[in-house]
């Protein structure tokens, strides 16, 4: 298994706990250094918090684990694309790359939607990949609005 496929089956985890929570079930973590160093999921509801994304929580956990809110030679796995806030706080960070599993037609910001990572006007730039378990991740998200209705 790669460490591309190991990395967001964590971020999957998170997002089934987060689901099970009665969130939106979206996880993410952050790897450094081939193991996993910070993990989050959606808990704006449970923690009465708009910015409190899988990814936002994640990238939290991770600057303080390396003590620094850069964060350089990290790569962040997120079941779905990263909306405009947390596509901000991608190039604020300074993530030297993201991984998410599925596109968010209604507010991505990796391309969907808008393009706010790699933007050819801003002065961080990071590797991106699709794709990456989309399905599975498509589907819980599916299956969770799907029983809320």
């Amino acid at each position: 298994m790669t460490a591309d496929l190991e990395f967001m089956q964590a971020a999957l985890a998170e997002a089934r706990a987060a689901g099970q929570a009665g969130e939106v079930p979206i996880g993410a973590v952050v790897a450094f250094e081939g193991r996993v160093i910070a993990s989050g999921q959606n808990s704006v509801l449970r923690r009465l918090d708009p910015t409190a994304h899988a990814e936002i929580v994640a990238m939290r956990g991770a600057a303080q684990v390396i003590g620094n809110y850069r964060l350089l030679g990290c790569t962040l796995y997120c079941t779905l694309e990263p909306c405009a806030m947390c596509a901000g706080a991608l190039i604020h960070a300074r993530v030297g790359r993201l991984v998410y599993a599925a596109p968010d037609p209604k507010a991505g910001a990796c391309g969907s939607v808008l393009t706010v990572l790699n933007h050819p006007q801003l002065n961080h730039q990071m590797p991106v990949e699709l794709g990456v378990l989309g399905e599975e991740s498509a589907e819980l998200l599916r299956n969770f609005f799907r029983d809320r209705r």
